[in-house]
């Protein structure tokens, strides 16, 4: 089967870094589903396996956990799912990744597509949908208002993929006031669209801009990207006892400033389910379900901005330089090989 891989980490401008291969077509055992991939998306993360995390010794490092396509075959242990169906899903960071013909699934990890969607439209959902329903309803517990600024949180990042699917389920599945940040005037009105109240801009001190819109300081802050960069801001205008969540990796993060408003931190990472295989883990499978409903209902869109092309090497480099540069707004899509 046809595929794209990397045998040694570093920069993505290298012929190398990326190369069109040919590997052997996966067998579906136990509960795994084998699907015929038709779309993926490029993520954060891709890039950053692909510049840290070396093969196996004389293997191939297959990147791509976004993807939709249709289940060819299943396991003998599969409960849910049939040879046919129309799925999406995120997978696994610890097996080869979506950027192949064929790619095996544990299907407690998979939705059923939504039925409104094209494929290179649902390719944008999954990671990020189960980033930001893991964030809100799991770690921060949104629903569970905070003693002040309950009714409000900010999303630092709201452009992006994951910021922008945040917004849009917060719009959908809560009454909070949403405040999110953009700083360019196309990601501003991006965020709008999704359905953000207001939007502040992150290059600028964010306290003071906060304090401009009369809101009160929110209870909850969602930062996607570069805490570190925004960190003394967050403490200065979440409120005391707020809840502050994050994804991105920050180097050294120290704790300590959290005391005084006696806040909590909350991290998500969305392939900790499976990487340990809790007991929750079909959840994601289920929330994928959940979102697809919303999908098709209208209350939720994708957030694919653009189809890039075929699923090659040569568009998958071209997509990872443009993640890289952290300017991408929504998720970039490619389609079919």
């Amino acid at each position: 089967m046809k595929a794209v891989g990397y045998k040694n980490t570093g920069p993505i401008d290298r012929e190398d870094a990326l190369q069109d291969i040919t590997l052997d077509k996966p067998t579906a055992n136990g509960r795994d589903l084998l699907v015929k991939i038709s779309a993926v998306s490029v993520n954060p993360v891709d890039t950053k396996v692909r510049q840290r995390q070396e093969p196996e010794a004389d293997g191939w490092g297959v990147l791509g956990y976004d993807a939709v396509g249709v289940v060819e075959s299943i396991g003998a242990d599969v409960k849910n799912f049939k040879a046919g169906d129309a799925v999406y899903y995120a997978g696994a960071i610890n097996r080869p990744g979506t950027n192949s013909e064929f790619h095996l699934v544990d299907e407690r990890l998979v939705g059923h597509k939504p039925k409104s969607l094209t494929d290179a439209e649902a390719a944008s959902l999954p990671l990020t949908a189960i980033t930001a329903w893991e964030m809100l309803f799991d770690r921060l517990d949104v629903k569970r208002p905070t003693v002040e600024g309950g009714n409000t949180i900010l999303i630092i990042g709201g452009a992006g993929g994951v910021g922008s699917i945040t917004i849009q389920l917060l719009k959908a599945l809560t009454d909070l006031t949403i405040i999110a940040t953009a700083s360019r005037p196309e990601t501003t009105a991006w965020v709008k669209e999704c359905g953000a109240h207001h939007v502040i801009n992150h290059r600028s001190p964010m306290a003071a801009q906060i304090d401009k819109l009369g809101t009160g300081a929110p209870g909850f802050v969602f930062s996607t990207t570069q805490t570190d960069v925004h960190y003394a801001d967050i403490i200065e205008l979440i409120a005391p006892q707020g809840r502050f969540g994050l994804i991105d990796d920050p180097g050294d993060l120290s704790i300590a400033p959290l005391k005084m408003k006696a806040l909590s931190l909350h991290w998500e990472l969305m392939f900790s389910r499976s990487l340990f295989e809790t007991a929750d883990m079909e959840a994601q499978g289920s929330l994928l379900t959940e979102v697809a409903a919303l999908v098709d209902a209208g209350r939720i869109k994708s957030t694919t901005t653009e189809i890039a092309g075929k699923i090659n090497a040569a568009t998958l480099r071209k997509v990872h330089a443009d993640i890289e540069t952290g300017a991408t707004r929504g998720k970039i899509v490619l389609e079919g090989f």
